[in-house]
């Protein structure tokens, strides 16, 4: 259940892998991007506190299955 942001991390595929192996010049760095700081920082409060929500979300479920079960 665990649907946690990589918005400020860049997720490169497995052929990215392999090919920064042979990047020499560090050229193939790629990170997500915002118009202004302010912007990332919002984007970023805004993911973890969907993130806090979907703990209590799932704290919650189990907590009703744990009632449910004695």
């Amino acid at each position: 259940m665990e649907t946690y942001s990589d918005f400020l991390f860049a997720r490169p595929s497995f052929l990215e892998g392999v090919a920064r192996i042979f990047d020499l010049g560090n050229t193939m760095n790629e990170y997500n991007v915002s118009d202004t700081g302010q912007e990332a920082d919002a984007a970023a409060i805004r993911m973890d506190w969907a993130a806090i929500g979907q703990d209590i979300g799932d704290a919650m479920q189990v907590f009703e299955g744990e009632e449910r079960e004695g």
